[in-house]
């Protein structure tokens, strides 16, 4: 995206520290410009889009992560000007405090300064990270999948227009080229990039991980549970199993284990009678497996081995394991689950409680689909990932968890003895 003749580390530092004089109401104007841009140049975007489509087999589960259409572009615009609507995170007094000495101190929010996003193949992302990271007083380096990589120029070249409609420097936005070469760069840019966000599969994030000499925040991978309790309601629970497993197979999000306690295998088959309409291949316990056989479709029925559990299949798969308690649900959980969002469908409030303080994920939800975990259905305008650690930032990362904070100090002339 970038001439090769300009250093992309430099220029990025320097619109770093640009940024810092941007007041929020230009901020907010340049991201409404952009869905006013977005929706008019939407046939050069799909067109790019579609060059990016025509090199992806449709059967692949990332075919559908991949795919932009109006309605996907009128959506992403929504999110933009909900995101160009928050306050801005920026200089929040956290904390104040005027010590004996009548020096005054402050804790205040601040921006990181240049964030490094790696991901796979999801233009929609560069949306996301560029109206959250700009708002946040932020600069972005994008290194983005190669399968995706006419869809993303397509979007950076829009973006950049904008930002020089505005005056303002065009390396708020970086776009690095395809190749592993380009992402070694970035994950070696001490000194010029303050923080790594990566986003896609485990294997993406654990080489980042395992790479990169800049600070990363987990995001992405999630092999998430529902259990259904003892005392679930089976409509309620068919409802959201379905929901989890097959609104969007290829997202973190989505359902990939349904656990249930054995006194309730009888409702085994209705819990998931609606999956066979969508082809969902089961992976069942021995347990589970008697329940469903001659219930469920033999052709989508198969019997579970190890690695059925924790796996993030990301396609219409899901394994089902039988337990003798909660306990036993939560430490499966534990055992195969990979903090990112888990559900117990319940109507008893013990055990619901036991379930909330006892499972160790990002969002715990009771009753509810997974699906939710998203940053725009938590009201937080868009979400640049979903943190999966506990340093710094957990579950959806928005505008607050681009903040840093720095302390101010003011006083009148004291010193130290």
């Amino acid at each position: 995206m970038d001439n090769n003749n300009i250093n992309w580390k430099e220029a990025a530092l320097k619109a770093s520290q640009a940024l810092h004089f941007v007041n929020d109401k230009t901020i907010r104007d340049v991201l409404l410009d952009l869905t006013e841009e977005t929706l008019k140049q939407k046939k050069e975007i799909l067109s790019a889009n579609q060059k990016d489509l025509s090199a992806m087999d449709r059967t692949n589960p990332m075919y559908d992560r991949l795919l932009l259409d109006e309605q996907r572009l009128e959506n992403i615009a929504t999110d933009i000007r909900n995101v160009a609507a928050l306050p801005s995170p920026l200089g929040k007094i956290l904390m104040e405090t005027i010590r004996p000495n009548g020096m005054k101190i402050s804790k205040v929010t601040v921006p990181f300064g240049v964030i490094g996003i790696i991901y796979e193949a999801r233009p929609n992302v560069t949306f996301d990270v560029f109206s959250l990271c700009l708002k946040s007083g932020n600069v972005c380096v994008l290194k983005g999948g190669t399968d995706a990589y006419h869809s993303n120029e397509a979007i950076v070249k829009i973006i950049r227009s904008v930002l020089q409609k505005f005056d303002l420097d065009n390396h708020i936005v970086t776009l690095l080229p395809a190749g592993r070469e380009a992402t070694s760069e970035l994950l070696n840019a001490v000194g010029y990039v303050d923080l790594i966000i990566p986003r896609g599969g485990k294997g993406l994030i654990e080489f980042t991980r395992e790479h990169s000499k800049i600070p990363v925040i987990e995001t992405g991978a999630g092999v998430c549970h529902t259990y259904f309790d003892e005392f679930g309601e089976v409509e309620k629970g068919s409802k959201i199993i379905f929901n989890a497993k097959t609104r969007r197979v290829s997202v973190c999000n989505a359902l990939d284990c349904l656990i249930i306690h054995e006194r309730r295998l009888n409702d085994l088959p209705i819990l998931c009678q609606k999956l066979a309409e969508k082809n969902v291949i089961i992976y069942a316990d021995a347990k589970a497996y008697t329940f469903l056989v001659g219930k469920y479709p033999i052709s989508l029925l198969q019997k579970a081995t190890e690695e059925s559990f924790g796996t993030e299949f990301l396609d219409y798969k899901m394994a089902v394991k039988t337990v003798e308690s909660i306990q036993e649900a939560i430490q499966h959980i534990s055992t195969y689950g990979s903090k990112h969002s888990e559900c117990v469908i319940s109507e008893n409030k013990e055990n619901i409680a036991l379930f909330d303080t006892m499972v160790d994920a990002a969002c715990v939800y009771t009753n509810v689909s997974t699906a939710f975990t998203d940053g725009a259905q938590f009201g937080l305008g868009a979400e640049i990932g979903i943190s999966t650690q506990k340093m710094h930032a957990r579950g959806p990362m928005a505008l607050n968890e681009l903040c840093t904070y720095k302390w101010i100090i003011k006083g009148n002339g004291q010193t130290r003895e």
